[in-house]
């Protein structure tokens, strides 16, 4: 079994952040959704202004998970909370352990920020995925429904504030 390692991101694994980010897309079937470029994760991860992590996992030196992450906050809790935005583990390095080590790392960073909660989102049809989060412990929000704006429907509600 190969030795792996845990680190931060640094501003020199931005590309290899981008292939691992393109891998899971691939798996998710949502290839065509991505558009970040390198570019674009140097400066939401590490300019002036981060707006999320990342923890790599490598092996022997090459990376082959990932986990990104950022805070929300709970008003009800008045706490700070983690938001795990992806989570991956390139396939030949499953079943070693490595997206388990991902979240305790994770779940570890939460505590140590006095964070109240550590959330995320699962494809409904990610059966595999689903029972890892479950075995883990963690349990399904199902009177929540995630909504969304993007596109064109965030810049009509945007342009709303002018009236």
């Amino acid at each position: 079994m190969p030795e792996v390692d845990l680190r931060f991101a640094q501003l020199d694994d931005v590309p290899a952040i981008m292939e691992l980010i393109r891998e899971l897309a691939e798996y998710e079937r949502l290839a065509h959704q991505v558009v970040a470029t390198e570019e674009i994760l140097r400066a939401s991860l590490f300019g002036e202004r981060p707006y999320a992590e990342a923890v790599l996992a490598l092996a022997e030196g090459e990376p082959v998970g990932f986990a990104l992450f950022f805070h929300n906050y709970s008003t009800f809790l008045g706490k700070p909370g983690i938001y795990l935005e992806d989570l991956f583990v390139r396939p030949h390095a499953r079943g070693l352990g490595i997206g388990k080590r991902l979240m305790a790392h994770v779940a570890g960073i939460a505590l140590e920020r006095g964070c109240g909660r550590f959330e995320w989102a699962v494809l409904d049809w990610n059966e595999p995925s689903i029972a890892f989060y479950e075995k883990l412990g963690a349990r399904a929000q199902t009177d929540w429904t995630v909504m969304r704006l993007s596109g064109e429907a965030l810049k009509d509600v945007s342009r709303a504030q002018n009236l």
